[in-house]
């Protein structure tokens, strides 16, 4: 796989890879008290049911003692951990590592609403450089945040390296759609509607609108399935859904 070049596509603006990842900082930063909201409006819901999909891949022991160990990537503000730490047994565990600090304040905010701040971890880290040690997980899972990181393959190899020997890995994303005809439909709501329910709600519409350009920059799904092989993985497979609006990607460490 060739080198990333020194100059990167932010949304459809070229910027230098060193300055993407502050330009993703500070997207996240403003947005990160109404972040779960603008999910649900911007999606009309239908995130919850992906998300649901995402859990249900992971598949934590739901009864017994077995142990159960999950990193969720770029998680910040908790809402894959809270699902997962939910339907596992008493002895799930799940670390949230985000690179934003406001992010993870509403993370550990919302934990401790929950009751479940003994069982979710929060930790302010790279997915390119994860603080983690090898081997350390069950599964590790990254949804909606992958596109974002500046050097996608060093993420990927990341996961690999801190998943235990039989450790999944899944990864949630926006993709691109394959409906004839809703394609341009998608288009003409994300590129007009969610940046104006951005600044509708947070006062940010070029946030949001960052976003939906980065969401046509990443790789197909069929590309992203390459990278994930070249990072390590075995049994990769991807599903489409909701059209091909998003969709969840496995892979395993053999």
């Amino acid at each position: 796989m060739q080198e990333m070049p020194e100059n990167t596509h932010f949304g459809y603006r070229d910027v230098p890879l060193g300055d993407k990842q502050a330009l993703v900082d500070d997207v996240f930063h403003s947005v990160a008290g109404r972040y779960d909201l603008m999910n649900d409006l911007m999606s009309a819901g239908l995130h919850r049911a992906w998300k649901d999909a995402l859990v249900t891949a992971v598949n934590p022991p739901r009864k017994g003692g077995r142990p159960f160990a999950l990193l969720d990537v770029a998680g910040g503000t908790g809402d894959i951990a809270f699902r997962v730490a939910d339907a596992g047994n008493h002895a799930t565990r799940v670390t949230v590592a985000d690179i934003n600090h406001a992010m993870l304040e509403v993370g550990r905010a919302r934990a401790a609403e929950r009751g479940l701040d003994d069982r979710v971890t929060f930790i302010e880290g790279n997915a390119e450089a994860l603080p983690f040690p090898d081997r350390s997980y069950d599964a590790v899972t990254i949804a909606f945040g992958i596109r974002n990181v500046p050097r996608i393959a060093l993420a990927l190899k990341e996961a690999h390296r801190v998943l235990k020997l039989g450790g999944h890995f899944l990864c949630l994303e926006f993709s691109a759609v394959n409906v004839p005809g809703l394609d341009a439909l998608y288009d003409a709501y994300s590129f007009n509607v969610i940046p104006a329910i951005g600044r509708a709600v947070t006062g940010d519409a070029e946030a949001y609108r960052y976003l939906v350009e980065s969401i046509r920059r990443f790789p197909r799904p069929e590309a992203f399935a390459g990278m994930m092989r070249e990072a390590g993985f075995g049994r990769v497979s991807f599903e489409r859904m909701s059209g091909g609006i998003v969709a969840l990607h496995s892979g395993w460490r053999l």
